[in-house]
């Protein structure tokens, strides 16, 4: 198998639209790296550019030793699955699935074998003699995937391939996936918008935003250590509390209570606060971080509350999840901001100060 790199790439129309700006990613054989970020941020464009399906301003796409960057898509020994499924409608699933290899004029029986291989893999058995027009969206994106699947090329690509599929079957579909593309030794970059699909498919996640890379890190640490505060307010849901304020003598003013700054911050003026709804808490005598608000707006989550509360002393706003147990329309709460899950970026930078 081959490894993946983008090389400094990067992709002007004109001189005022960059969708993809001086771009550099390296995806190892076993990899699933996900482009991340909202709509225009370059990730569908990177993938293209990947693809061969559009020609980059400058830099390189380097599968295995190759330099592939003037080679055509049919050159690259790359599999993509589409949005849109792109099934021949005419053909049943099993011609569907061995379309590609028939186009390589493959021998009968190694293609027979990869089918059944596939079909086995995606649970396609008994679907193989029904055309497109006669199955679900999700047997539809299956079947896409065993177009893929039986190429073994050396890089899957896949552009929100769960985008047309209802929430059910979205999350029925990217279990399969995850499970699928763990027995596959070549590396997967796959586009979405969707940080679920991001934080549970992928080894790496790359967060794009206006065409630049704001972070390339492992899920988690995305989630823990955001690099700065775009990546904090566009990971995770509900959204983190990010909060401009005001310093004074080493400490952030949030209302009428005074928030200590990190060792290492200090001489600032303003900073943002940044912490998550799941990790405020009811406030105990033993807590050194507690700010008191007023309860404004209660939104049912299920399992949990998602509390809207005016800070005491101040204009500033905080969202809290807190447990169905209760009725907390209209109360004053005590919370607890734990230190350890306090987020702290600067104001003009927006970079992660600690």
């Amino acid at each position: 198998m081959a490894k993946l790199e983008i090389k400094h790439l990067n992709k002007t129309y004109n001189s005022k639209v960059v969708p993809v700006k001086d771009l550099s990613l390296t995806v190892e054989d076993g990899e699933f790296l996900t482009l991340l970020g909202p709509s225009g941020c370059g990730k569908s464009t990177t993938l293209r550019l990947i693809a061969g399906l559009e020609q980059p301003t400058r830099g390189e796409v380097v599968i295995g030793p190759d330099v592939v960057t003037n080679k055509s898509a049919g050159d690259r020994d790359i599999a993509m699955v589409f949005q849109s499924y792109a099934l021949y409608p005419h053909m049943n699933v099993y011609d569907n699935i061995a379309s590609g290899l028939k186009l390589r004029k493959m021998p009968s029986p190694e293609i027979q074998q990869r089918v059944a291989e596939a079909s086995r893999a995606l649970e396609l058995d008994d679907l193989m003699r029904r055309k497109p027009g006669q199955l679900s969206g999700g047997q539809r994106q299956r079947v896409a995937l065993g177009r893929a699947l039986v190429r073994n090329p050396a890089v899957f690509l896949l552009d929100e391939p769960l985008s047309n599929l209802d929430a059910l079957l979205r999350e029925q579909v990217r279990a399969e996936l995850k499970q699928l593309f763990e027995k596959q030794n070549a590396p997967v970059v796959y586009v979405t918008h969707d940080q679920t699909e991001a934080m549970t498919l992928s080894t790496k996640v790359a967060v794009l935003y206006q065409g630049d890379l704001q972070q390339l890190a492992p899920p988690q640490e995305i989630y823990t250590y955001p690099a700065n505060q775009f990546v904090a307010g566009f990971i995770g849901s509900p959204q983190m509390n990010l909060l401009t304020l005001r310093c004074e003598n080493q400490a952030a003013l949030l209302g009428n209570h005074r928030i200590p700054l990190p060792s290492g911050v200090s001489n600032l003026r303003e900073v943002v606060l940044g912490i998550r709804p799941e990790h405020i808490r009811l406030a105990t005598p033993t807590d050194s971080i507690t700010v008191a608000g007023q309860v404004f707006l209660v939104e049912n989550l299920g399992m949990s509350n998602l509390l809207s509360l005016k800070v005491q002393g101040g204009e500033e706003t905080l969202r809290a999840l807190l447990p169905t147990d209760q009725t907390w329309s209209g109360e004053s709460l005590s919370l607890a901001l734990p230190a350890d899950q306090l987020h702290w970026f600067d104001v003009q930078t927006q970079k992660r100060l600690q």
